[in-house]
C-alpha cells in the first residue's frame, strides 16, 4: 500500500513538477497604520436619442387620414433638462408646416405625398424644431424616457403606386 501511494505521489510530482508548500500569512502585533483615498467620478449633463420608424402601412387611395403613432427614446442624465425636435426630413421643398414624403421608384422621385407629425394624439400641435416654439420639453431621470410620437397622413389627390418615403432627423438638445 505504502508503495502504492508513494507510485502515485511520484506520478504527480512527474506530470506537474514539485509540490511546494503553502505559504501562510504572517500574523503581526506591532500594531497598525492606516491610510485613506478618494475615489472620484464626474458625471456632466449628457443625453442620447433614438427613434423607431413611422409606417403607415399599404393602402390604396388616400381619400380619409391616415393617422399612426411610434416614438422617440431620449436618455439624459438626472436633472438635465432638454429639447427634442424633429427636422422637416431629406425631401426637396419640405418644411416643418409642410412636410413630404417622395417616390422611389426611378422616375417618380419628384412626386410627393403630403404628412405630418404632431406632439400630441388629437394632431394639433406640429413638432418642429425650434426650441421653445415647436420642441418637447422634458428632464432627464438617467433612464430611457419615451415620448411618443403622432403622424398623419391627410387626405389629398392620391399619386401613382409607388413606397413614398423621407427621413426626419430626431434632435436632443440639452
Amino acid at each position: 500500500m505504502k508503495l502504492q501511494i508513494l507510485s502515485s505521489a511520484l506520478a504527480v510530482a512527474l506530470a506537474f513538477g514539485p509540490v511546494q508548500p503553502v505559504a501562510q500569512a504572517a500574523t503581526y502585533s506591532n500594531g497598525t497604520a492606516t491610510a485613506t483615498f478618494n475615489v472620484t467620478l464626474t458625471l456632466q449633463a449628457n443625453c442620447s436619442i433614438s427613434a423607431t420608424p413611422l409606417n403607415f402601412g399599404t393602402n390604396g387611395v388616400l381619400a380619409t387620414a391616415l393617422n399612426q403613432q411610434t416614438s422617440v427614446a431620449v436618455t439624459c442624465t438626472n436633472t438635465t433638462p432638454y429639447n427634442v425636435g424633429l427636422d422637416a426630413g431629406t425631401v426637396a421643398g419640405s418644411t416643418v408646416t409642410s412636410r413630404l414624403m417622395a417616390g422611389t421608384a426611378t422616375g417618380n422621385t419628384g412626386t410627393t405625398v403630403a404628412f405630418q407629425l404632431y406632439q400630441d394624439a388629437g394632431r394639433t400641435t406640429v413638432w418642429g424644431n425650434t426650441q421653445g416654439t415647436n420642441t418637447v420639453a422634458g428632464t432627464g431621470t438617467g433612464s430611457a424616457q419615451s415620448i411618443p410620437l403622432y403622424g398623419q397622413v391627410p387626405a389629398q389627390t392620391t399619386p401613382k403606386p409607388d413606397t413614398y418615403q423621407t427621413s426626419v432627423t430626431a434632435t436632443v438638445y440639452f
